[in-house]
């Protein structure tokens, strides 16, 4: 067996989660609107055509924003015609993901299924094919109350009260040659700004995202933060980053270490934004908003150019095994360990396409494996995010050297600290020594792990309960020390709470 330990002390504190940490992503994409959130015609149907069961799953999740409508899909898309009568809507090829776009879900009908599952919407606005006029128009249609030709059109699309979004994309993924309408950084980065002043000139209170970089692999990565952000610095509050992950070549002691690319990635952006806040002799901080995270075997993809057009294919429906539940758990505990810059995040995606949660057409919805660690960090990573520095054994892995066995992160609540961990270890237990003597009140409330003797596991719809989180015999505290016990490739949630 081996031992690790690490010491909470509320002294030592890194910021406060903001709850859109935990945001999530709905693009036109496969089987991610149709067939996913709205279904017509399904038993669970709303009167909207929007399923029930799944925008139960989604509350589950506790997702308080919503990035919307895309990704790729939006560097072509016309938000007009997704408004008004369904019947009068033109059906369109999207070119990102060779489908066709039947716009029976817009910008109305998304905000009325967001509201529905307590989320605030994230909007993209289209920078590849369009820019300053659609971008400003969709913000007067969204949030001006009224007596203007947009905000008057949306009255009459049903909606009296305007949608007040505060959170704006401007554009997606601009570095990429993939995307329809890519650019270079000096020409997307003065796109975005006058984009983004003509938006601010109708509505003041919106915040605004920055495209970063695609990937850290980008060959662009590092000098396009830099361009962009030197031009867009006053006009924008975030620049995005987007990261995927999977298992290469059978490499899974790197896989599990994926969080460590992560934490490499934020630290890079942040200093590359702090040096473009010196230079220009800036006030303010640039934040990151992390809107498109998740593990994706992109390698299995064959790309979009290889696809036939067609209307909803399945596109991209990765099934998540044990392994790759405890990968996204500690990319979470990635995230909150910069909560004081990372104030935005968006797993991507929620439903079928690498989602957290799957469906059936006319058949069921499910948890897949990565929902749990997600939903239980979402309801109880809620606070302050405090300093950790874990003692750990190491082990050697090829992407990134000499990795921790142990992963942990702990989030301070008013009568509550809890602590996320995850045991790297493929085959060893892993006890890990908490020291609480600066919170002597707290006690093991529960230990809930997500660990499974077959780490290949899978929930499917005929077994859609497979992998779940397990409830561990809590350990006790004894003269300020909590010693608990990590089961080998594990995450880990141990909740301390005041006790009575």
């Amino acid at each position: 067996m081996q031992f690790a330990s690490l010491t909470v002390d509320p002294a030592f504190r890194i910021g406060e989660v903001d709850p859109r940490l935990y945001g999530s992503f709905v693009e036109h994409l496969g089987r991610c609107v149709y067939e996913g959130i709205h279904e017509p015609g399904h038993p669970e149907a709303d009167e909207h055509g929007f399923r029930r069961d799944v925008a139960a799953l989604t509350r589950e999740l506790g997702v308080p924003i919503v990035r919307y409508p895309g990704g790729n899909f939006v560097s072509g898309y016309h938000w007009e015609d997704g408004i008004g009568p369904v019947a009068d809507r033109p059906t369109r090829i999207d070119l990102a993901w060779r489908t066709i776009e039947p716009n029976h879900v817009g910008v109305d009908e998304f905000q009325r299924w967001a509201g529905s599952v307590g989320a605030e919407t994230m909007m993209a606005v289209n920078l590849g094919t369009r820019g300053i006029d659609a971008a400003r128009n969709l913000v007067e249609y969204c949030n001006h109350p009224s007596g203007t030709y947009w905000s008057d059109r949306r009255r009459a699309n049903g909606a009296a009260d305007p949608y007040a979004i505060k959170v704006w994309c401007l554009g997606n993924e601009m570095d990429g040659p993939w995307q329809i309408g890519h650019k270079t950084a000096v020409e997307y980065g003065r796109l975005a700004a006058e984009t983004g002043k003509a938006m601010r000139l109708v509505d003041p209170s919106i915040e605004l995202v920055a495209c970063g970089s695609s990937s850290l692999a980008m060959p662009t990565f590092g000098s396009w933060e830099a361009t962009v952000l030197a031009e867009t610095y006053e006009v924008a509050d975030y620049v995005s980053m987007h990261a995927y992950y999977q298992e290469r070549d059978g490499d899974r002691d790197s896989f599990l270490a994926s969080a460590v690319d992560m934490d490499a990635f934020i630290d890079a952006v942040v200093a590359t934004a702090d040096h473009v806040r010196a230079v220009g002799r800036h006030r303010k901080r640039i934040n990151i908003s992390f809107d498109e995270w998740n593990v994706w075997y992109q390698t299995r993809f064959a790309g979009e150019k290889n696809l036939d057009i067609e209307q909803t294919p399945r596109l991209i429906e990765d099934v998540y095994s044990v392994t790759d539940a405890v990968v996204v758990g500690d990319l979470l505990i990635s995230l909150l360990r910069h909560a004081d810059r990372v104030r935005i995040g968006c797993q991507a995606q929620l439903v079928n396409v690498i989602g957290l949660i799957m469906t059936e057409p006319g058949g069921p919805a499910w948890r897949q494996s990565s929902y749990h660690p997600f939903a239980l960090t979402s309801r109880h990573g809620r606070g302050t995010v405090l300093r950790l520095e874990p003692t750990s054994p190491v082990y050697e892995t090829a992407a990134h050297g000499p990795v921790p066995v142990l992963d942990a992160v702990a989030v301070q609540g008013e009568d509550s600290v809890v602590l996320f961990a995850v045991n790297r270890d493929q085959r060893q237990e892993l006890t890990l020594d908490v020291d609480l003597r600066a919170l002597p009140s707290l006690a093991v409330a529960e230990h809930v792990a997500l660990f499974d003797d077959d780490p290949d596991a899978v929930n499917d719809a005929t077994n859609p309960d497979r992998v779940t989180p397990r409830r561990l015999d809590p350990p006790k505290a004894d003269g300020g020390r909590v010693q608990a016990v990590l089961p080998p490739l594990s995450w880990n949630m141990i909740r301390l709470t005041t006790a009575r």
